[in-house]
């Protein structure tokens, strides 16, 4: 029931060659790491950067950074400038790729296909949801919904008020102070159940909390026996996309709260990191 209201190609080996065996996926080889670092830290730098810089801001040392560096030197990604490093022509001409490949697959995509892991990994329906201009509500405007028989699921169009649900507080979360007590003071929060939280003070307090932490959660506030968590998806500008939320029946969510918001924030960063954004991991 919903809650009212709401090819892979396997190729085999040749003989005589070892099987092939599946990365673990947990831990990512050190030196490719590594490599990606180098490369963030000099598209971040206005300048070029000496080896001892580069070996501060990647955490490596110098003996294990220099084989790096000669390695991507050798492709031409990065080129030698008096003594210090800074993007060579590989660089660019693989940016310039990516721009491409980003033009045929759009930011709504990337974000669907988040949605999708989300959902896989947490067995729960999760939505995407925008702030409306001038108003003081949230629009779902896409729905990944889970195989259960009890879950969560919402009308794509349908809106809730921002200081009631998850995806409204990480929203108000990116505003200015000023900007979050100019809205609560013109709104009139209503009691849309009996654990909607309508004190203007507290609301102030938990969108802070939820700047701080970089993710909301809310449980039975917008309907009862619905739980939602939600984190800041950011375009490669830093300007906000929308909420991601994972949304649940609260009697399958309260033990797993916590593990909830660490995937939601995690996916978050992912979408937002293939949309090119740059800041900090938790997107406050």
């Amino acid at each position: 029931m919903l809650l009212a209201g709401i090819e892979r190609e396997i190729i085999p080996p040749s003989a005589g060659d070892e099987p092939l065996r599946a990365p673990d996926r947990g831990v990512a080889p050190q030196s490719v790491t590594r490599v990606i670092r180098i490369v963030e830290a000099l598209c971040d730098s206005p300048r070029p950067l000496g080896l001892a810089e580069l070996s501060r801001i990647v955490a490596t040392p110098k003996s294990s950074l220099a084989a790096l560096l000669r390695g991507l030197a050798d492709e031409q990604f990065i080129v030698s400038v008096e003594g210090a490093w800074k993007l060579g022509p590989g660089a660019f001409g693989l940016g310039s790729a990516l721009v491409e490949a980003r033009r045929r697959f759009p930011a709504a995509d990337l974000v669907r296909e988040g949605m999708r892991r989300l959902s896989d990994r947490a067995g729960e329906t999760v939505l995407f949801a925008v702030r409306d201009s001038g108003l003081g509500t949230i629009t779902y405007v896409d729905m990944v919904e889970c195989s259960n028989a009890v879950r969560f699921s919402v009308a794509i169009g349908d809106r809730r008020p921002l200081y009631a649900t998850a995806g409204g507080r990480i929203l108000l979360a990116a505003v200015t102070d000023a900007e979050l007590q100019f809205y609560l003071a013109a709104i009139v929060p209503e009691k849309l159940t009996d654990k909607t939280e309508t004190d203007r003070q507290r609301l102030a307090e938990i969108v802070a909390e939820a700047r701080g932490n970089g993710f909301a959660q809310t449980i039975d506030e917008a309907a009862d026996g619905v739980a939602g968590t939600a984190a800041l998806v950011r375009d490669a500008q830093g300007e906000v996309l929308g909420a991601l939320i994972l949304a649940a029946p609260t009697q399958r969510t309260r033990a797993r709260l916590t593990d909830m918001a660490q995937w939601v924030r995690a996916e978050a960063a992912t979408i937002s990191r293939s949309l090119g954004y740059r800041g900090d991991a938790h997107l406050s």
